[in-house]
């Protein structure tokens, strides 16, 4: 059976070369194992290398994978201080592989996937890559999306409302088979909805160690990758998002920080955390984390669950790792559950 995610090489190459400056010789393309939702491609070509992210092959849900939303947000922040990776182009539907595409510069750097930081040379390393995550993000929340031309980005105001409708019917239409702690999670997420508050921002989306490029010799961030879920937002999403690492089995698929001794290993609690955040937000703090921080629980379990029926349907961008994402979502509701019961005895 044929890959459904193979690129054409011989096609591909001649588009390319017509449409990036520079570009020529496409030597090899290579499928990076990681990146479910939008599969990803290294490629070798004599005037270096660059990475091509595109959409899965099959029919999608509507309004995921759009890749020409991760295209602008990353060339219009390349004039902030957030930083990202040159893009280079972007493609339309009717491109050489038979589906939108956009090409980047590939950056070189660092990956760090494990959050216990074990290459980390020590404590104090640890802590200035957390530091390093911490300011980016804030950076990126301060971003004025007036200036930047990225008001049409997004829908402003009621952010958490209509993601919560939006993750509801798009985890409904993927939904396999009954599970209790996500139902109890969506009645309690629609009963606790806080009232809007106004803050607007630029919004992430998958904001994680794992989304990011660090400098090959410091703890600095020098890209943040993975844009697909952007959007004008609300902040706590985003630091909420970020959080659920440490609530999150290390011995997990998604390697989070609950297990191990974080103290040990110079790495902030979530508390130090957030309150890094908004000192550098010059907040006084954030109401009603339990809410964000079970919505963030949601809106990933609700993504798994896409993933996980695309690999039922023979699309998944990598289908035996996208299999192990049905298991997510009773992970990711149970804890959930978790926190909603740890609030309410506290």
């Amino acid at each position: 059976m044929s890959d459904p995610n193979a690129l054409d090489q011989a096609a591909l190459a001649p588009y390319l070369e017509a449409h990036i400056p520079g570009f020529s010789g496409l030597q090899n393309i290579e499928k990076f194992s990681s990146g479910q939702s939008n599969p990803t491609y290294l490629l070798t070509a004599r005037s270096g290398r660059y990475v091509l992210r595109a959409k899965p092959p099959g029919a999608l849900l509507k309004s995921a994978h759009q890749v020409d939303r991760e295209f602008r947000v990353m060339k219009t922040l390349a004039a902030t201080a957030v930083p990202v990776p040159p893009v280079l182009h972007l493609s339309g539907e009717d491109s050489p592989i038979g589906r939108m595409f956009y090409v980047m510069a590939f950056v070189e750097g660092r990956i760090l996937w494990d959050p216990a930081l074990p290459e980390a040379a020590d404590n104090t390393g640890r802590a200035a890559i957390y530091d390093a995550m911490n300011g980016t993000l804030a950076a990126l929340h301060d971003v004025d999306i007036e200036a930047a031309g990225l008001a049409d980005f997004g829908k402003p105001g009621s952010y958490f409302e209509r993601q919560l409708g939006r993750w509801t019917s798009q985890y409904r239409a993927s939904e396999t088979d009954a599970i209790a702690d996500m139902d109890r999670l969506i009645a309690w997420l629609e009963e606790h909805l806080p009232e809007d508050d106004g803050l607007v921002s630029l919004v992430h989306g998958d904001y994680r160690l794992d989304n990011m490029i660090f400098a090959p010799d410091r703890p600095q961030v020098i890209a943040v990758l993975d844009w697909e879920l952007s959007t004008l937002g609300h902040p706590y999403a985003d630091i909420a998002y970020q959080c659920m690492q440490w609530r999150l089995p290390h011995s997990s698929g998604f390697r989070g920080l609950a297990g191990i001794d974080r103290a040990s290993l110079g790495i902030p609690d979530e508390e130090a955390y957030v309150g890094r955040y908004c000192e550098r937000r010059k907040i006084d703090g954030i109401r009603n984390w339990t809410f964000y921080l079970c919505f963030s629980f949601f809106r990933l379990a609700a993504i798994c669950q896409g993933v996980y029926k695309r690999a039922l349907d023979g699309n998944a961008s990598n289908p035996e790792k996208a299999r192990t994402y049905g298991e997510a979502v009773r992970l990711l509701s149970a804890l959930a559950v978790q926190s909603i019961d740890g609030d309410k005895q506290a």
